[in-house]
C-alpha cells in the first residue's frame, strides 16, 4: 500500500526535476510493486482455512480516551483480497497506457503523481480496518478524483467539473459522516475494553445493539455510497468526469472511486441485512439507475460520455445486487466491469488519440480498417457489458438478474432485463458510428489517423483476455460450473448467529432469506429450469440488442432519423439533455444557494452586521474611547497635579458626608 505513496510523494516532490521517463517508470514500478504484493497476500489467504481468511496488523491507536478507541491499522480478508488485486492489477494496465497517452503532455509528472495518489486512497478505502479508516481512504479518492478530473484546469469546463464532483461528493459524505456518528452514539455504551468503536469485526460482533437504528445508519451511509457509486440522485458528477484525461476516467470508472460505495455496502453487510427497508430502498434505486442512465445514453454523442452513463446503469446493477442480498454478485460484477470497462475507455482513448482528440462519434467512422488492435479488443468489451456468453459480463449479470429474480423482486428482474437489452443497443451504436461506414472526420484529421503505440495497444490486449475469460471463476452450478467466487467470499457474507437472531427481532425475515438464498442455490437444492430459462433468455435478449444496434445503424439509418424526429422529436430532446436534470439542479439548488450566500451570507451576515457593526461600530467606540483618554494622559505635570488635588477633594468631601 505504501509504494504508490511513495511513488507519489518523489514524483510530487520532484516534479520537473525528474526526467519524464523516470518519472513515468517510478510510476509504474511502484504500482506493480503493489499488484505483485497483493498477489502474494491473496495466495496466502488461499492457503488457509476458509473461516480463518483474515490478516490485520494494527499500527498503533489512533484515537484513544475513555471507551473510544480508533486504531490505525489495516487488514484484509477475501473481499479486500479481491478489491486490492482490482485496483492494483487494473491500476497497473491504466499506468502502462497511461505512458503513451501522456506522453506529449506539459503535466506529464504531476498527473503520475495524482495517478500514483489515487492508488494509494483507494487502497486505504478496501484494507482500512475499520469504518474511519476506510473513511480517510473515501475522501482520500474524492480529493484525488477533483484533481485528476480538473488535471487540464486552464480549461474553465475542466476546472467546473472537478468542482461538480467534489461538491457533490460532499452532499454524499455528509450524510455518511450522520451515518458514521449514529453508529458510534448507539455502540459506544455497549463496548468492552480494548474494543475498537469503528472495527468491522467489532461492529458485526455488536450488530444486535445497532438493530433498533440499523435503518436510519443504513438509509444515511447508503446516501454517501450514492455519491461514490453516482446513484440516483447523486450521479450527476460523473459523466462531467470525462472532463479529465482518458486514462483517469478508466482508473475511476473501473478500478477506484465508483466501486467505492459499492464496497461500503458490501462491506457492512451485517448491518443491511438487519434493516428489510433499507434493503428494498438499495435494490430500487439501483434497479431505477440502471434503466435511468441506460435511457441518456441511448442519445449521447461523445464517446465517453456513453461508456460514463453506461457505467451509471452498471453500478446501478451493483447496487441492485447488493439491494437482494447478493453481496457478493455485487463484487462479482465489480470485477467483471472492471475488466471491460476499463478496456472500454482505454480504447476510446486510443480512438480520441487517433482522431487528434476529437470525442464527437458523428464526426469518426470508418475506424476498423486504420485502427485493427483498438477495434478488436473494443469489440470484445462490446460483447462483455452486452453478456454475451462466455465473456465475463454474461455471468456476473446473469447471477445478479437470477438472484434479483429468485429474491421475489419480479419487478426489479423487469427493470434490470430491459436495461441489459438497452446496454447491447447502445453499445452496438457506439461500435458502428465509430468503427464502420465513412470516416466523417475533416481531412487534416484524416491524414494524420493512425494505431496507437505498444504502451497503449498492449493494456488493450490484456484486458481484452480479462474480459473473455474473468467471469469463468464463477461458473454457476447449474452450468456445471462451480461458482467458486461465491465460494470464495461466503466467509465475509455469511453472517453469524447474532446477526441472525437480530434479524429476526427485526422483523428482516425477507432480507434473511435474500441473503441465504444463494448459498441455498449454490448447493442445488432447487430446480435448475427457471435459472437455464432466464440466463437463455438474458443471452438472446443481448444478441437481441446487438442485432437491432446494426441494423439500425448499419443498415436501415432512416430507422435512427424516424425514431429521433417522432413525436417532434420530444423524447429524443429530453433524453439527450439527459432529461434536464443539470437544469433542474441549476433552478432548484444552485442558484437559490447562490442567491442565499450572496444576497444573505455575504451581504448581510458578512458585509452587513460583521463588517459594518461589529468590526466598524467597535472600531469607532474604540477611536471615542482613545479621544477621551487621550484629554488625561496628555503630558503635562501641572495636569496631572490638578487632577490628583481634585481627586482627593472629591476623596475627602465623600468621606465626610457617609461619616
Amino acid at each position: 500500500m505504501l509504494a504508490p505513496l511513495i511513488g507519489a510523494a518523489v514524483n510530487g516532490l520532484l516534479n520537473r526535476r525528474i526526467p519524464r521517463q523516470a518519472a513515468g517508470l517510478l510510476a509504474c514500478t511502484t504500482v506493480g510493486i503493489s499488484f505483485v504484493l497483493s498477489v502474494v497476500v491473496f495466495l496466502r489467504l488461499t492457503g488457509m482455512p476458509a473461516e480463518e481468511r483474515f490478516l490485520s496488523d494494527i499500527l498503533t491507536t489512533w484515537m484513544g480516551f475513555g471507551r473510544f478507541q480508533v486504531d490505525l491499522g489495516f487488514a484484509m480478508d477475501p473481499l479486500s483480497a479481491i478489491m486490492a488485486l482490482i485496483v492494483t492489477g487494473v491500476g497497473f494496465l491504466i499506468h502502462i497506457y497511461s505512458l503513451g497517452y501522456m506522453a506529449h503532455d506539459d503535466g506529464f509528472q504531476r498527473f503520475f503523481t495524482y495517478l500514483n495518489l489515487f492508488i494509494f486512497a483507494m487502497m486505504t478505502l478496501v484494507l482500512g480496518e475499520n469504518l474511519l479508516m476506510l473513511f480517510v481512504g473515501w475522501e482520500g479518492v474524492g480529493l484525488c478524483s477533483y484533481l485528476l478530473i480538473s488535471f487540464w484546469f486552464n480549461e474553465e469546463a475542466n476546472a467546473a467539473a472537478g468542482k461538480k464532483a467534489f461538491i457533490v461528493n460532499r452532499v454524499g459524505d455528509f450524510g455518511f459522516l450522520l451515518g458514521i456518528f449514529l453508529i458510534g452514539v448507539n455502540l459506544m455504551p455497549h463496548l468492552g475494553a480494548g474494543e475498537g468503536v469503528f472495527s468491522f469485526k467489532v461492529l458485526q460482533h455488536h450488530a444486535g445493539v445497532l438493530a433498533p437504528a440499523a435503518t436510519a445508519i443504513c438509509l444515511l451511509l447508503f446516501v454517501g455510497a450514492t455519491g461514490k457509486s453516482a446513484q440516483i440522485p447523486l450521479y450527476i458528477w460523473l459523466p462531467d468526469a470525462m472532463a479529465g484525461p482518458t486514462p483517469v476516467s478508466a482508473l475511476i470508472h473501473a478500478a477506484t472511486m465508483v466501486t467505492a460505495g459499492v464496497y461500503m455496502i458490501a462491506r457492512m453487510n451485517f448491518l443491511f441485512v438487519l434493516s428489510p427497508t433499507a434493503m428494498q430502498v438499495v435494490a430500487v434505486v439501483g434497479a431505477a439507475t440502471a434503466i435511468f442512465a441506460s435511457t441518456i445514453a441511448l442519445t449521447q454523442n461523445d464517446i465517453k460520455k456513453v461508456l460514463a452513463y453506461s457505467t451509471v446503469s452498471q453500478l446501478g446493477y451493483m447496487v441492485l445486487a447488493c439491494g437482494v442480498g447478493a453481496f457478493a454478485m455485487g463484487i462479482f460484477h465489480v470485477m467483471t466491469h472492471a475488466f471491460f470497462k476499463a478496456l472500454l475507455f482505454l480504447g476510446s482513448g486510443s480512438v480520441i488519440h487517433a482522431m487528434s482528440h476529437e470525442q464527437d462519434m458523428r464526426l469518426m467512422g470508418g475506424l476498423r480498417k486504420k485502427l485493427p488492435v483498438t477495434y478488436a479488443t473494443f469489440l470484445v468489451g462490446t460483447l462483455a457489458i452486452a453478456g454475451v456468453f462466455p465473456l465475463a459480463g454474461f455471468f456476473s449479470k446473469d447471477e445478479i438478474l437470477w438472484k434479483t429474480w429468485a429474491s421475489g423482486n419480479t419487478v426489479l428482474w423487469v427493470v434490470g432485463f430491459i436495461a441489459a437489452g438497452m446496454t447491447a443497443f447502445y453499445m452496438m451504436r457506439l461500435v458502428v458510428l465509430t468503427f464502420y461506414g465513412e470516416n466523417r472526420a475533416p481531412e487534416e484529421v484524416k491524414s494524420h489517423i493512425h494505431e496507437s503505440p505498444a504502451t497503449m495497444t498492449a493494456p488493450l490486449v490484456v484486458l481484452a483476455v480479462l474480459s473473455i475469460v474473468g467471469g469463468w471463476v464463477s461458473i454457476p452450478h447449474f452450468m456445471g460450473g462451480g461458482a467458486h467466487f461465491e465460494q470464495w467470499l461466503e466467509p465475509v457474507f455469511a453472517q453469524p448467529e447474532v446477526v441472525h437472531h437480530a434479524a429476526d427481532t427485526a422483523h428482516g425475515a425477507a432480507a434473511h432469506a435474500a441473503d441465504t438464498h444463494g448459498a441455498e442455490a449454490s448447493h442445488g437444492s432447487h430446480d435448475t429450469t427457471m435459472e437455464w430459462i432466464l440466463a437463455t433468455a438474458s443471452f438472446l435478449w443481448g444478441l437481441l440488442g446487438l442485432a437491432v444496434g446494426w441494423v439500425v445503424y448499419m443498415r436501415k439509418a432512416v430507422i435512427a432519423d424516424t425514431l429521433r424526429k417522432s413525436g417532434g422529436g420530444f423524447m429524443y430532446r429530453v433524453l439527450h439533455n439527459k432529461y434536464y436534470v443539470d437544469e433542474l439542479y441549476e433552478a432548484v439548488f444552485i442558484r437559490p444557494g447562490f442567491r442565499l450566500s450572496r444576497d444573505v451570507l455575504w451581504k448581510t451576515i458578512d458585509a452587513g452586521l460583521i463588517d459594518n457593526f461589529l468590526v466598524m461600530r467597535s472600531a469607532l467606540v474604540t477611536l471615542l474611547a482613545g479621544s477621551v483618554l487621550r484629554i488625561f494622559q496628555n503630558g503635562m505635570v501641572r495636569f496631572y497635579a490638578w487632577s490628583i488635588s481634585i481627586g482627593l477633594a472629591v476623596f475627602v468631601i465623600y468621606l465626610s458626608f457617609s461619616g
